[in-house]
């Protein structure tokens, strides 16, 4: 297993070689691959900060200097902290990306990479006047990787940290899902400029396109599209004592629609009838959407409804398994760090294969042993 974890070790040290290193050259004393190797280990077994990262780090001196050189023993959290606020964001976030997408397995399908903002609503700083950090991430939901995320001071601000994280990653080829607020003609200019396909929701901050798809689709539903050609995916849940059915239809964009030449890119127009029936009484929703895809029923429900793994599988995942939304860290450059590192931890755990075993029993016993802790890390077998 040593072999196997040396071998790991030896990888993450390929993908981080280009990685510039922000430390100053005087007094340098520990090499950046085992300050990289330290803090993410350190992450995933339960600290919280550069403080809690050293205490682990001691506590598993032995296990470390076995695959690491630690030519001055462990890193001072304070020489952490340096390397954590230092650290340039997007150069970080590639490495890992490169990292843990080399060990993923080639997939035919095309990629469904969900958009959206989170808030750290402990991080505010009032004293000096900051709001609360609000992160852009980009979730590639089907695999339950973060591949890239983009820090704002406000919520707002999350229209212009879209184009920005679409930098961070490779959306060729994939399909791109992003809530309301992201439906905006920049964006979906900038998907299309990169070789990817957008499925975007159209609401209130889209009126007139918004009310110009419901007409269009009341007109043609009460004569079931006749003369016009459309795709339809249904589908019925039951849980929970709640019966859910979901009706996907898609047309190719007819040459009326207004302002259509404007939308790079735009070939198809959808809706999702969503009914939900709970002890008798029955409620329903229509939500539209744009996208550049071929009509395709199954792949815009697949689409549309894969959007919402980004919430309940990663936003969900970092509250309840790392407790993100009480992070007091003040520094916007070290909380960005720490927060790309639970993102990336939460990756790997998501990759380990037993299903049995919680997201917090996994990072438990991660901080418990080692030997789980590079089964999480390299899939060495315990």
């Amino acid at each position: 297993m040593a072999v196997q974890v040396r071998a790991g070790i030896k990888g993450i040290k390929n993908h981080f070689a280009e990685l510039p290193d922000p430390r100053s050259t005087i007094n340098r004393r520990h090499l950046l691959v085992d300050v990289v190797v330290i803090s993410l280990c350190g992450v995933l077994a339960g600290a919280d900060g550069p403080v809690a990262i050293e205490v682990w780090a001691k506590a598993n001196h032995g296990w470390l200097r076995e695959h690491l050189k630690l030519p001055h023993g462990i890193p001072s959290h304070d020489t952490l902290r340096r390397f954590l606020e230092r650290v340039d964001p997007q150069a970080f976030q590639r490495c890992f990306a490169a990292w843990i997408e080399s060990l993923l397995p080639d997939s035919e399908e095309a990629r469904l990479l969900n958009i959206d903002g989170k808030t750290l609503r402990r991080s505010h700083d009032r004293k000096h006047g900051l709001g609360p950090l609000h992160l852009v991430s980009v979730w590639a939901s089907e695999q339950g990787l973060t591949l890239g995320q983009v820090a704002t001071e406000e919520k707002s601000n999350e229209i212009t940290a879209i184009p920005a994280v679409l930098e961070l990653v490779d959306v060729k080829g994939a399909i791109v899902t992003i809530d309301a607020m992201g439906c905006q003609k920049a964006i979906a200019q900038k998907i299309i400029e990169h070789g990817g396909d957008y499925v975007l929701p159209v609401k209130g901050n889209q009126g007139h396109l918004e009310q110009a798809i419901e007409a269009y689709f009341d007109e043609h539903l009460e004569d079931d599209f006749v003369g016009i050609k459309v795709s339809r995916f249904e589908t019925d849940e039951k849980h929970h004592g709640r019966i859910e059915r979901r009706t996907y239809l898609q047309v190719n964009v007819p040459d009326t629609l207004t302002g259509r030449d404007e939308w790079a890119g735009l070939r198809t127009l959808g809706i999702v009838i969503r009914t939900r029936e709970t002890a008798g009484q029955e409620t329903g929703e229509v939500q539209c959407y744009i996208s550049s895809m071929k009509r395709n029923a199954k792949q815009f429900a697949r689409a549309s409804r894969g959007h919402w793994s980004i919430e309940n599988s990663c936003h969900w995942s970092l509250d309840m398994t790392f407790r993100e939304d009480d992070s007091r860290v003040r520094d916007r450059r070290l909380a960005e760090s720490l927060a790309w590192l639970r993102r990336f931890t939460l990756s790997l755990l998501k990759q380990h294969p037993d299903t049995k075993k919680s997201l917090v029993m996994k990072r438990r016993l991660a901080g418990w042993s080692t030997t789980f802790l590079s089964e999480v890390l390299f899939g060495v077998p315990t």
